[in-house]
């Protein structure tokens, strides 16, 4: 009988399956390629048992499965974090073969990723980058941030295209800028890695969902947005409704985010439009402006300041 263990380079070492454990306690012999110094080697060592380093590629290792299987010995092969493809493959022809052998093979899955194991991969490879990469050796905060704007708008076009593989490509490229900063933030005196910043969101996620987290009763989503806003001003400890907002926003974005906080203090201003009517009344305006040579963008930033200005002075009495 050979059982060749699958194991997950993501999991702890020595975090495996009943079934992992149970082939390696029942084997007579235990082999490994020659070499590897995985940490699951290591485990499997560390719990008293004997692995055996086999020399040589797939077909050699092949060979001495078989050779220790047909002498009625029960085998157990423990696959190496790169999931030695070639060995698996060689494993599939020969048990395709007629006829077939007189001992049994079984694959067994000794550790399972979970979500967001993938992860790990990325903050490896980033790293690896960035310690061998000239390129990426050069990049800062400041040379990265252009990147970081380009992704966030390309997101944003696939979200409008509903293609879902390219979203999903967008995601990653945008993910990639978060890692990436991380990385480099590592570097600093004073800086942080991704797991504070993953940290950091989740507690802050928990923080603000007591609804969930909590026992919190709450009655729709407005009382969800309420202990949301109510819980952020206690944490950021602000003066001002519009504090927080980033001043570099697209002036139309800046404009949403400023009119949606000054409804909180100014009297509510009624409209009744479709975004339909919406959408094209912005339009009329972008063509007016162009017509009588103003820039829109900062036509809409200078009112934009001087509704936060009006906002401000409402709140200081």
């Amino acid at each position: 009988m050979i059982k060749v263990v699958l194991t997950s380079p993501r999991v702890a070492p020595g975090l495996l399956t009943r079934a992992a454990w149970q082939a390696f306690e029942q084997a007579s012999v235990i082999g490994a390629a020659a070499g590897v110094e995985s940490p699951s080697v290591q485990a499997v060592v560390g719990s008293g048992l004997v692995v055996t380093s086999v020399e040589g590629g797939a077909d050699a290792q092949w060979s001495w499965l078989v050779a220790a299987a047909s002498e009625g010995q029960a085998v157990a092969w423990l696959v190496g974090e790169d999931g030695e493809p070639a060995l698996l493959r060689l494993v599939a022809d020969q048990l395709a073969r007629e006829p077939r052998p007189a001992y049994e093979v079984e694959i067994l899955h000794g550790s399972y990723d979970v979500p967001g194991a993938r992860l790990i991969d990325l903050v490896q490879v980033m790293d690896r980058l960035r310690r061998n990469c000239p390129w990426d050796q050069e990049q800062t905060h400041e040379s990265l941030a252009k990147y970081l704007l380009e992704e966030t708008y390309e997101t944003l076009e696939a979200i409008d295209t509903g293609d879902y593989t390219h979203l999903r490509e967008e995601l990653g490229d945008l993910l990639l800028q978060i890692a990436f900063h991380a990385r480099v933030a590592e570097e600093a005196e004073d800086g942080f890695t991704i797991d504070d910043v993953a940290g950091g969101i989740v507690e802050k996620l928990i923080r603000r969902h007591p609804h969930v987290f909590a026992g919190v009763a709450v009655d729709g989503v407005a009382d969800v947005e309420a202990n949301w806003e109510t819980i952020k001003a206690a944490e950021k400890q602000r003066s001002s409704v519009l504090d927080g907002i980033p001043l570099a926003l697209p002036a139309l974005a800046l404009a949403d985010k400023v009119v949606g906080r000054a409804a909180k203090v100014l009297p509510p201003v009624s409209v009744e439009a479709s975004s339909t009517d919406i959408g094209e009344a912005l339009l009329a305006l972008v063509r007016q402006a162009r017509e009588l040579g103003v820039d829109p963008e900062q036509a809409l930033r200078k009112a934009t300041h001087e509704l936060a200005d009006q906002v401000r002075s409402t709140e200081a009495g």
